[in-house]
């Protein structure tokens, strides 16, 4: 762990997606833009500590890898306990 005297911090998240098509006409889509993330402290470390403390939790961030990282979808469904093989639903 790394020991620094942060007094305040804040993080804001922007995400830009699209989302578009029809419901009744199964043309439903969505595609990502991009996000940005702008992150504040308050605290008196050098800044070289405080650029090492993001780093550090940006590399093990769960969100920001799922973004960054192309990581395989798997998915099953089930109706009434039975499987549903869903043409194009990988896994199915």
């Amino acid at each position: 762990m790394m020991k620094m005297k942060v007094s305040g911090a804040h993080c804001r998240v922007v995400m830009r997606k699209h989302l578009g098509g029809s419901v009744l006409k199964g043309t439903v889509f969505n595609r990502w833009e991009g996000i940005t993330t702008h992150l504040r402290f308050d605290c008196d470390e050098p800044p070289d500590r405080v650029t090492h403390l993001v780093k550090t939790a940006k590399a093990g961030c769960f969100a920001e890898g799922l973004i960054t990282q192309q990581v395989p979808l798997t998915s099953r469904v089930e109706v009434n306990g039975k499987p549903l093989h869903v043409e194009g639903v990988t896994g199915s």
